[in-house]
């Protein structure tokens, strides 16, 4: 009798944190999927998760602004307008889908840097939808992590390695290493770093020198876009969104129930040794 109580325990307690770790990795929520939130529930949940992403991210807590919250829910929400409509031209379940078969590969890679592999898991969502892109666009970007050549040359891939995901992630991997570096003095350094991946990381720290300064400082990145009026053309209309919808990516990736996904947050398919 005692033997069977043991093992009945054994299996409570097995199921128990099987149950937890599903529950922490599924971001709690109001019981509404986005959809059904209102708008001001849209963004207190955007906040919320947004924050939760950065303190995995950098083990900081992120003082983000409003104004850049909702530039994260506006990205949020145009990426569940396309789970939404699962039969439009662009519907996102097959993203996550190719998220899931990429990330045990991209997880270890960028874990073996010492960067989150958060950033491994959402930097090729946003630069390629993980897509392994063979024809090179109008700068001659290519592959998943959209390198241009000059710069895949820079951290050692071949033209022909451009195409080799496991390769251009550990590259791309660098690449963060580097921006991080670059920009370690700030509390946001993650942030800037993914800025830096788009826009480059001297056309950041020049943009920092022009606008950062004592009331600002504490959200860099807060501050770039609030001021994008003052910066460049390709700021304006490319860079500013980049950092949003890296975030509004990991916010749905690792809430897809939250959205009305019935799957496992993309950080949950890490590979498992034998």
């Amino acid at each position: 009798m005692k033997l069977q109580k043991m093992v009945m325990l054994l299996a409570v307690i097995f199921f128990l944190t099987t149950s937890a770790t599903e529950t922490v990795a599924q971001a709690a929520y109001s019981g509404k999927v986005y959809e059904e939130m209102s708008r001001p529930e849209r963004l207190v949940f955007v906040g919320e998760q947004a924050r939760r992403i950065a303190r995995e991210l950098s083990g900081n807590e992120y003082e983000f602004t409003r104004d850049f919250e909702v530039d994260i829910q506006k990205a949020v929400t145009q990426y569940a307008q396309r789970i939404a409509n699962p039969n439009g031209q662009r519907p996102l379940r097959p993203v996550l889908e190719r998220g899931q078969a990429q990330a045990p590969r991209l997880i270890a890679t960028f874990r073996a840097r010492n960067v989150s592999p958060l950033i491994g898991l959402y930097l090729p969502w946003v630069e390629s939808e993980y897509v392994n892109i063979q024809s090179p666009n109008p700068m001659g970007a290519m592959g998943m992590f959209q390198f241009l050549p000059k710069t895949g040359e820079r951290y050692g891939l071949s033209a022909q390695e451009l195409l080799d995901v496991e390769k251009s992630a550990d590259a791309a991997a660098r690449y963060i290493t580097d921006s991080l570096e670059t920009f370690k003095g700030d509390p946001m350094n993650e942030a800037l770093a993914l800025l830096a991946y788009n826009r480059g990381a001297h056309k950041t720290a020049r943009d920092l020198k022009v606008l950062l300064n004592d009331q600002n400082k504490q959200c860099s990145i807060c501050a770039l876009t609030a001021d994008r009026s003052k910066l460049d053309e390709t700021f304006r209309h490319e860079n500013v969104f980049y950092v949003p919808r890296f975030f509004a990516a990991a916010i749905i990736g690792e809430n897809p129930q939250a959205f009305g996904l019935q799957m496992r947050p993309l950080s949950s398919y890490e590979a498992t040794s034998n």
